[in-house]
């Protein structure tokens, strides 16, 4: 059968219906009871838990909180968290540069290996990450002797709450870069190769600019993960009071000793940390979604 013209035109421009159902077609009554279950389950689980922290830091008076905070094994605890965090991020910042740019850039054999040993941390409890190094690093662990016989110490140290959280933290920068550079491709280094630019200029001017927002927020969310890590830590370090506690242990010791106050103080600076993380992790979000938009439409 042969349309008119003016029939066929009409068809052409009636719109096509959908089976579905968009979502945006919700009656506002339903919309509004899932923003209040949101919002309920949030308040109950996320807000209600911060608010009651900073409640019992300050129940005793700033006098009280201010001495919690500035008692030598608070500080020592702060000093170590810091110590942990400023070699363990840096290492994962070097790890997670070069394994994102192997997996993005290159291909090569054992390279689906390579990423599920990234995300190995993500799967494996931190507790057991810890005690694996026990059983390496221990008295009578596997490697143990030979590094007592060398006069390090590993186990209930400094290095052994370095090494477990590396560990636990390494997967973060990795994950926030891989994905990017893969959206990016080779053809920006490529041309930059052909003009004469040698392999690290070209890493250093080329690639590393464009995943600069992506690399932060990794940076961001490892350093967030170092200093409040709990489980792996634990195992690792022996719960030296003023030696090996990090500030998660000192808050667990405190709590413990029935010293409540002092507890929910130290607690709310990493409470602090994590409020503080959530506003940068937003703008770096924007940041990191702008960019994206502007590789996709370059």
């Amino acid at each position: 059968m042969v349309l008119e013209p003016s029939f066929q035109g009409a068809v052409l421009a009636a719109p096509a219906r959908s089976s579905h159902r968009s979502p945006v077609s919700e009656a506002p009554a339903t919309r509004r009871v899932l923003i209040a279950i949101a919002l309920l389950f949030l308040g109950f689980f996320l807000f209600l838990p911060l608010v009651a922290v900073f409640v019992e830091a300050l129940r005793g008076g700033v006098g009280t909180y201010l001495r919690a905070i500035s008692e030598p094994d608070a500080l020592s605890a702060m000093k170590l968290t810091l110590l942990v965090a400023a070699i363990a991020v840096p290492a994962n910042i070097v790890f997670g540069i070069a394994a994102a740019w192997a997996i993005a850039k290159f291909e090569f054999k054992g390279k689906a290996f390579l990423i599920t040993l990234i995300d190995l941390p993500f799967s494996v409890s931190p507790v057991i990450s810890g005690l694996v190094y026990i059983l390496l690093f221990g008295t009578h662990g596997v490697l143990g002797p030979l590094v007592e016989s060398a006069g390090i110490k590993i186990v209930f140290a400094l290095p052994g709450i370095v090494l477990a959280t590396i560990f636990v933290t390494f997967p973060f920068v990795a994950r926030e870069l891989i994905p990017l550079m893969q959206e990016q491709g080779t053809g920006d280094e490529e041309a930059a190769l052909s003009l004469g630019a040698s392999g690290f200029k070209t890493f250093l001017l080329v690639t590393l600019p464009n995943v600069k927002w992506a690399l932060l927020y990794g940076v961001l969310l490892c350093n967030a993960r170092a200093m409040g890590e709990f489980g792996a830590v634990s195992v690792v370090s022996g719960h030296i009071r003023g030696v090996t506690n990090t500030m998660p242990l000192h808050v667990e010791i405190l709590y413990n000793e029935y010293a409540f106050q002092a507890a929910f103080a130290v607690a709310s600076l990493l409470a602090l940390l994590a409020l503080l993380t959530l506003a940068l992790k937003s703008l770096l979000e924007w940041r990191f979604a702008d960019g994206i938009a502007a590789v996709r439409g370059h």
